[in-house]
């Protein structure tokens, strides 16, 4: 329709790289990445419904939905079987992998092909766009999906992980497992997948990126086309609705004991200042976050090699910071043969870090490794993909990353450390061998 749709392209100079950015009547937001001499292409749809979605309302709709834990998971299986079979036997077909996942945010659907890349970008498109399930689907999947759930029940590292979580977490629903239970699957049906589709799988709440050696102009043509052809009406704005989250931490240790060799060890710090952020104020917290756990915690400082040549860590060892517009929190951990000595170390370390303060040559080594590390996974086509979108339906741009990171101040890695490296805002999950 005349007017509705918009064309924007960006230079970044400091990745090389030129996007192209498109809106496709009634929202649908398209990314197109030219890679000129690559081989590979791929791409992915994605849309901003995840596992903590599980309580919405439609900006006009009346009263608020409660829809049971997992249906996000649940709707990224079934779209993959329709009344032709199994979708992946078709892009198979074609030369072509395909695969899905859920997060806790969103449902993403890809493809990566050297090959009749115009036929994968078609099947893709039509098949999430075309949902088909019926009493019998859903029973049969209802039964496959316990069986995964079952499955990561006796994971250590997931359930190390949702322990975890669910140690920061009194309320948010990022504490319950994405597939969901056995239990909370066994009310879902049709009429319900059929409900949440309509709701979430609206293309302006939807993204598509594709990269690749690819015409910008003959992908937006196709796309658009298709898109047309569903005939989709305007939908108002989806209200996500989550439960007002304390800043206390509700528990602060948690163990348990399960078949493993050595112990496992998460220790993670529940940042609710973070959570309240978005758009580009969220992506500088994260630049900052990112470089004080580097500087503290990163193979290059005394810290990691002295835990590593007392056998407390080995190379599972790692130190992140997870920010999405409802929850953010810092998770450090890996195997460690002694878990209560390797908290009380890594407790320390951080109290002598606040003690003595950061320095700016010890900063700037920092922020310069992260920058060059964040360059040479501009190589990954996937990586570019999962994040472009993952940073999009948060209200920022993985572009900006090197530019927010240059400006991140030290000012505000010490402030952070003292803010979110707080005592009482930590809890430790402790996995031990029977």
């Amino acid at each position: 329709m005349p007017g509705k749709n918009s064309r924007k392209v960006q230079e970044f100079a400091e990745l090389q790289e030129t996007l192209f950015s498109y809106r496709i009547y009634p929202g649908l937001q398209l990314y197109v990445l030219p890679k000129a001499g690559y081989q590979n292409k791929y791409a992915a749809f994605s849309t901003r419904f995840g596992s903590i979605d599980n309580r919405f309302r439609v900006d006009g709709a009346g009263e608020a939905v409660k829809v049971p834990e997992g249906v996000a998971h649940f709707l990224e299986h079934k779209l993959f079987e329709d009344e032709r079979g199994n979708v992946f036997d078709r892009f198979a077909a074609l030369g072509a992998s395909s695969n899905a996942f859920t997060s806790f945010t969103q449902t993403t659907y890809l493809f990566s092909t050297t090959d009749h890349f115009t036929e994968c970008l078609e099947l893709l498109l039509d098949f999430v766009q075309e949902p088909y399930f019926t009493d019998e689907s859903v029973s049969k999947e209802q039964g496959i999906i316990a069986q995964e759930i079952r499955m990561y029940e006796d994971n250590p590292d997931w359930r190390a992980f949702f322990d975890l979580l669910q140690s920061l977490y009194r309320d948010h629903p990022v504490r319950e497992d994405i597939a969901g239970t056995v239990e909370s699957i066994s009310g879902i049906t049709p009429d319900l997948l059929y409900q949440c589709y309509r709701r979430f799988y609206h293309p302006s709440n939807m993204a598509l990126f594709v990269v690749g050696d690819l015409d910008p102009e003959m992908v937006r043509q196709q796309v658009a086309d298709n898109i047309a052809r569903h005939s989709y009406r305007e939908l108002g704005e989806i209200i996500r609705l989550y439960p007002d989250e304390p800043e206390a931490v509700p528990r602060s240790r948690v163990t348990r004991e399960m078949v493993v060799s050595e112990p496992l060890f998460n220790l993670g710090f529940k940042d609710a200042a973070g959570a309240g952020l978005g758009g580009e104020a969220l992506l500088r917290r994260e630049a900052a976050m990112e470089v004080l756990l580097d500087m503290i915690f990163g193979p290059s400082e005394p810290l990691f090699n002295e835990l590593y040549e007392d056998l407390l860590i080995d190379d599972s060892f790692d130190a992140g910071y997870t920010a999405e517009l409802s929850y953010a929190y810092v998770l450090i951990g890996g195997a460690t043969r002694d878990p209560d000595r390797l908290y009380e170390r890594i407790m320390a370390a951080i109290e002598e870090t606040k003690e003595k303060g950061p320095g700016e040559e010890q900063f700037e080594r920092h922020r310069r490794n992260l920058l060059g590390k964040f360059m040479r996974r501009f190589n990954s086509l996937e990586f570019i993909a999962h994040n472009y979108l993952a940073y999009r339906f948060r209200g920022s741009d993985l572009f900006r990353y090197p530019a927010v990171l240059q400006q991140v101040s030290l000012e505000e890695v010490r402030a952070l450390l003292e803010e979110v490296l707080a005592p009482e805002k930590h809890a430790l999950s402790l996995i031990l061998p029977q």
